[in-house]
């Protein structure tokens, strides 16, 4: 039997990683290797929750940017997260995982509120709680949402899934080919260089908490397994 490192994860799945190679929208394809991973990593008795990202349908910072007001901009990114969260839900149940999408904005008819111990418990009954809707505030992103959901649920470890980027990167590596790969980076080393890794105010929260985070590239076969197993895969930034 496989020695699991992390008995309860927060997967924060970027809207980027939906899109896969097409850059915009949906891959179905890519959501049915994501299920698949996901389902393996369950039966190995883990507890998951997925934070959704929306930047595959729509960007508030663009849409701003063409003079949308924030907060409008905000609370339309937060409703391409629910799609997002429906979308993998089917395919998770496609797979036979039981899934429960729980949105930070009320929206009855499509997903349950959510309600940090109720999505604790369907955790403990073995089902993967999607969450959508971000913090449900303006001006908070989804990775916020991401470090404030995994404080929230327990999880002992905070994995963000890039689109074809194995890691943190000293630059982008699609676009700089002399791109440095970091192995291991503190919380204030990750702030103080402005890496990207995600924005200061979910780095903070995860420096604050004390909270571990593993940057990685989820289209790879098997990374998911190989993390919760406690191999080192991709980039890890951590208190120490």
């Amino acid at each position: 039997m496989t020695t699991v490192k992390y008995k309860r994860i927060l997967l924060k799945l970027s809207g980027e990683s939906f899109s896969g190679k097409l850059g915009f929208g949906i891959d179905t394809s890519v959501l049915d290797k994501v299920a698949r991973q996901i389902k393996q990593v369950l039966a190995m008795g883990v507890d998951i929750a997925i934070v959704v990202g929306g930047g595959n349908i729509w960007r508030g910072a663009k849409a701003q940017e063409a003079g949308i007001d924030r907060g409008n901009a905000d609370y339309a990114g937060m409703l391409a997260t629910v799609i997002n969260a429906l979308i993998l839900q089917d395919a998770l149940e496609k797979e036979g995982v039981d899934t429960r999408t729980l949105s930070a904005v009320s929206i009855q008819q499509m997903a349950e509120p959510y309600i940090r111990r109720r999505a604790i418990r369907h955790m403990e009954k073995g089902r993967v709680a999607i969450l959508a809707g971000g913090t449900g505030n303006t001006h908070m992103t989804t990775d916020t949402a991401a470090a404030l959901r995994a404080i929230e649920l327990g999880a002992e470890v905070l994995l963000m899934a890039k689109n074809n980027v194995d890691g943190i990167y000293s630059a982008d590596p699609l676009k700089d080919p002399d791109a440095k790969k970091y192995e291991r980076l503190t919380h204030r080393e990750a702030l103080e260089m402005r890496l990207g890794v995600m924005d200061a105010t979910a780095l903070s929260l995860c420096l604050e908490n004390r909270l571990p985070i593993i940057v990685f590239d989820l289209q790879s076969p098997h990374n998911l397994e190989r993390i919760i197993a406690g191999e080192h895969v991709g980039t890890i930034v951590t208190c120490e």
